[in-house]
């Protein structure tokens, strides 16, 4: 299981590699939101999601025979991304599982990025997990798993080393912290970091409408599925359900999730281009999305939200927009 140790030495391994994002804060959006709204731009991370760190905690580890064989990972675009370029860092072949149906930006991406990207049918029920497997006994590759890894984790979690440093720069004691939750692990590793730095400030996952398996989860006290894998516009975190490793970690240490609409997260990724100057993709905008429709829900005079990706086209980012302009 990853510990704060853990966290602690990926956070040196990605010293200099990784861009430690800013905690934004804008006095018109905490108006909208009514209390302080501290934004976490991971968007503004390399490859434009947190994923890169997780990425490079990882292969950051592997040794020079496992880097000659290459590395596989399965993902809709985040991870991929993420795997994609620290592979082509470390200079490692990375062949990339992806859903056919993903955001062409993102199959664009990691392409360049000079990964191998293998499609697999989502919406037919294909199994990523399956063709993965296969792929990496057939070509002796090394799987980088997008969330249910612990160095995975530890390298999400240097977003929580890093959110307790500048919270307590900016005079915060206590605050729900919102996090973007597929399966977990950026969720889990900022909890574990701020279990141990800043135990004040609470993790609360945040979830699509329809896609909230971890609410479900945490509420019967075992993993629950979700029933469907597309549906919503947030798909960088349509995932099946919390991983083994993640769902212990968010039994101990998650506070209540929440849910928010398509177009709640819609409405979110226009407040972050108006008041931050802030490009979000759906799915890392559910954060600020709870943050500005769920205030009798959260505690505390401010919220911190984690913006976790920004990798969204710009046809579909200027149809949204326009779609808010009301």
């Amino acid at each position: 299981m990853t510990d704060i140790a853990e966290i602690r030495a990926a956070a040196a391994r990605m010293e200099g590699v990784a861009v430690r994002t800013p905690l934004l804060e804008a006095p018109l959006l905490n108006r909208l939101a009514g209390r302080r709204v501290l934004v976490k731009a991971e968007a503004l991370q390399r490859t434009g999601s947190f994923k890169f760190r997780g990425a490079w905690s990882h292969l950051s580890t592997l040794n020079a025979e496992t880097r000659r064989r290459g590395v596989l990972a399965y993902s809709s675009g985040n991870h991929a991304q993420g795997v994609a370029l620290a592979a082509q860092q470390l200079e490692t072949p990375a062949t990339i599982v992806m859903p056919a149906d993903a955001p062409a930006l993102k199959l664009a991406n990691t392409r360049a990025y000079g990964a191998e990207v293998v499609l697999y049918d989502r919406a037919g029920g294909a199994s990523r997990e399956a063709l993965g497997s296969e792929l990496t006994e057939q070509r002796g590759l090394h799987l980088v798993k997008p969330y249910d890894d612990p160095l995975v984790i530890a390298g999400q979690g240097v977003i929580g080393l890093e959110i307790a440093e500048q919270a307590r720069a900016a005079g915060i004691e206590s605050a729900d912290v919102l996090v973007c939750c597929g399966g977990g692990g950026l969720t889990s590793g900022i909890a574990l970091a701020l279990e141990a730095e800043a135990p004040a400030l609470r993790t609360r996952p945040v979830e699509p409408v329809g896609f909230d398996d971890w609410g479900r989860s945490l509420a019967s006290g075992h993993r629950e599925s979700n029933t469907a894998l597309t549906g919503s516009i947030c798909d960088a975190i349509l995932t099946p359900e919390p991983g083994e490793l993640t769902f212990p970690i968010g039994q101990r240490l998650f506070g209540t999730p929440l849910t928010v609409s398509d177009e709640e997260a819609k409405a979110a990724m226009a407040a972050a281009a108006q008041y931050l100057k802030l490009v979000l993709e759906p799915g890392g905008a559910v954060g600020l999305a709870a943050a500005l429709s769920r205030s009798d829900q959260l505690s505390g005079d401010a919220v911190i939200v984690v913006a976790s990706g920004g990798n969204i086209d710009l046809t579909t980012f200027a149809a949204i927009l326009a779609s808010q302009s009301h």
